[in-house]
């Protein structure tokens, strides 16, 4: 017995040590043309060579290769491109030892003036505003405008954001679901949401909107993150629309806001089907994708209501947001899919 527990003991060890070896940074913001240096933790015993792959998103093959060794390195001088690129996009670096990819990617976010977006409305000629004179919207019809981003006129690259690639777990008082971030998506949004998490924003808060079905009875969406349950609430500031490129469908967790396309904050959505959510490409950001907990979903979409409204009976919970280390990158569970048995309208 005590043979097999130091065994088990062993193994585990060796899991917890494999785990840690990853690379990593100590601090997040690192200036245009300066060093970056980047801890290389390499697994004890392990076998082969250690390189860094760089890779842009879902990627197969890596932009860019360089040999490391245990210790700290700087990882502008191993990928002189990451200052040369005048147009750089969200990379990922991952450490590979042999022929293993080891530990969590780093994220590189590069730090450049973001568009800005706007409601134009077509059949007026109008930009959507509220009139500071009258405290009133003007004449153009948020419904049926269309997003448009304004970009910079002379776009800064000023540096890169740099953290480890973590998932996002929401505990619900109905069970997990597990979400992989897009920063390459929407990198503002994904860097909000991991602040308000960390800080423990999301503790106990109630998911205020079940919204199961549209007026065409396709799966909608269920809706979370005001800690005044009133659906009004936010964290007290806004950060603008960002033109994210991924399809809203079922498990897609995306940004709630108001009229005014720049007044995402806080209030989040998880999407409950295609067919349903569509419409709301372009027009909403999308920041991540469910990769565990499709039967989670489901049940909170399945929390009953008061009659005629979105608005729960015995409304589920969000007891917190737990930020958990990302799989090797290319490693990460596939989304998950709405189940055969509820592709149906509702």
């Amino acid at each position: 017995m005590r043979a097999t527990t130091l065994a088990s003991s062993l193994v585990a060890l060796a899991l917890g040590l494999r785990s840690h070896a990853q690379l990593s940074v100590d601090r997040e913001y690192f200036g245009v043309g300066r060093p970056i240096a980047v801890g290389v933790t390499i697994p004890a015993g392990a076998g082969g060579e250690a390189r860094i792959d760089l890779f842009e998103a879902d990627a197969a093959q890596p932009v860019a290769t360089a040999p490391v060794i245990a210790g700290q390195a700087n990882l502008a001088s191993l990928m002189p491109g990451l200052w040369a690129d005048r147009s750089p996009k969200v990379r990922y670096a991952q450490l590979v030892v042999g022929d293993t990819p080891v530990g969590s990617p780093l994220v590189l976010v590069p730090m450049i003036n973001p568009p800005i977006a706007k409601l134009f409305d077509a059949q007026t000629g109008l930009v959507w505003m509220i009139d500071p004179a009258t405290g009133k919207p003007n004449e153009a019809d948020p419904r049926r405008a269309t997003v448009l981003f304004t970009p910079d006129e002379a776009p800064c690259y000023t540096g890169l954001r740099i953290y480890r690639d973590q998932h996002a777990v929401l505990a619900t008082s109905l069970g997990d679901v597990e979400f992989r971030l897009r920063p390459d998506q929407a990198p503002n949004t994904v860097a909000t949401f991991r602040a308000l998490a960390a800080g423990g924003f999301y503790t106990d808060v109630i998911f205020h909107r079940i919204a199961a079905v549209t007026r065409t009875g396709d799966p909608f969406v269920v809706q979370v993150g005001d800690p005044s349950g009133t659906g009004d609430g936010g964290p007290g500031f806004n950060i603008d629309l960002e033109d994210s490129r991924l399809p809203h469908d079922f498990g897609v967790l995306s940004m709630a806001r108001n009229t005014d396309p720049n007044t995402n904050g806080s209030q989040v959505f998880i999407c409950l089907s295609r067919a349903g959510t569509a419409r709301l490409d372009g027009r909403y950001t999308a920041f991540a994708q469910a990769v565990r907990g499709a039967e989670v979903i489901l049940a909170l979409a399945a929390s009953p209501v008061r009659e005629g409204t979105d608005r729960p009976v015995e409304p589920p919970v969000l007891h917190t947001v737990k930020l958990t280390d990302a799989p090797p990158y290319g490693q990460a569970p596939p989304p998950v899919t709405r189940p055969a048995s509820n592709d149906g309208r509702r």
